[in-house]
């Protein structure tokens, strides 16, 4: 059976990028979006890309933006690999270079398959949650709107903590979860033992 990867997003700080490793997350989140609790600018970003160990995937989120601020930022961060988030298109995400991965916002009567279709040239789906504003707003969707044998990789988020992310990836095997609110004390501020919680919950669901 496949091993279910793991990225904590919205890292904001050392300790916690630390804690993250430290689980055996797979990949670390910092989100480029200026409106965000868990903004970081992109030189913030640097110091901790430098603490990144190999084999650990850095992730930049970014939100509609101005394709020059995304330049910007990578230019002093260099992140492996792009998320966008807002409404995007496949155009839009294909011209930086970089591999990216593009969030589909879940609710009833939204075609995944179509989005998968569009997106053809992404490395993976993000599932989160669609509220007012972006990101999920620490609450899961309806699991079961998500067809089978998409043709591309899924990353599943949208309100995921230790508690019922065993449960997410028996019923939906993602290539990936993504948690952020489900591993933080407060917004921006991750917490140790709930990030080890986390990993410990999908690794044991792996071997169910």
């Amino acid at each position: 059976m496949s091993r279910t990867r793991v990225k904590i997003c919205g890292i904001t700080r050392d300790q916690d990028l630390a804690a993250a490793v430290a689980a055996g997350a797979d990949a670390a989140g910092f989100v480029f979006y200026p409106e965000s609790p868990r903004f970081l600018a992109a030189e913030r970003a640097v110091a901790l890309l430098q603490r990144m160990p190999p084999f650990v995937t850095s992730v930049g989120l970014f939100v509609n933006p101005d394709p020059a601020f995304v330049r910007q930022t990578l230019a002093l961060a260099p992140v492996d690999l792009l998320q966008f988030h807002g409404e995007e298109t496949p155009e839009f995400c294909r011209q930086f270079g970089r591999p990216y991965i593009k969030t589909a916002r879940m609710k009833p009567g939204f075609d995944l398959v179509e989005f998968a279709r569009a997106y053809a040239s992404a490395q993976g789906l993000l599932l989160d949650t669609h509220v007012e504003g972006y990101g999920g707003g620490g609450r899961a969707f309806d699991w079961s709107l998500v067809p089978e044998n998409l043709p591309l990789p899924i990353l599943l988020a949208g309100g995921l903590d230790s508690e019922n992310v065993g449960a997410a990836i028996r019923k939906l095997r993602p290539w990936a979860v993504d948690v952020s609110s489900g591993v933080e004390l407060s917004k921006g501020i991750k917490d140790a033992g709930k990030i080890a919680a986390f990993v410990a919950a999908v690794k044991n669901a792996d071997t169910r």
